[in-house]
Formats: structure tokens, sequence, C-alpha cells
């Protein structure tokens, strides 16, 4: 499992890219995007989005 980003809430702040300890966030048309692939689901970038759209 991995952590899913709303895009629709998705403000593109990157808050979360700095938050992810494996580095499995980046930006893609201006909304994150998380590779699921290297995700280890720790909830740190749910934690540190302001606009609440990212979910375990």
């Amino acid at each position: 499992m991995a952590a899913k980003v709303n895009n629709e809430l998705c403000t593109g702040c990157e808050t979360c890219v700095g938050a992810c300890p494996v580095g499995a966030i980046s930006m893609n048309d201006g909304h994150a995007q998380v590779n699921e692939a290297e995700c280890i689901d720790c909830g740190a970038c749910a934690g540190e989005c302001p606009c609440q759209a990212i979910s375990l």
C-alpha cells in the first residue's frame, strides 16, 4: 500500500516532498505524485500536508 494524493486538494506546496524520508514523492503537473514502489507507508507526508491532500 502507498500514500495517495487527492489532486483536487493538493496545492503543489511541495511540503510533502521534503517530509518523505525515502524520497518517494515528486511533483507532476503542479501536484504531488507518490512512487508506489518506493513508498514505505510511514505517514510522514500525510502528517505534514497543510491541505490534508494525502491519505494512507
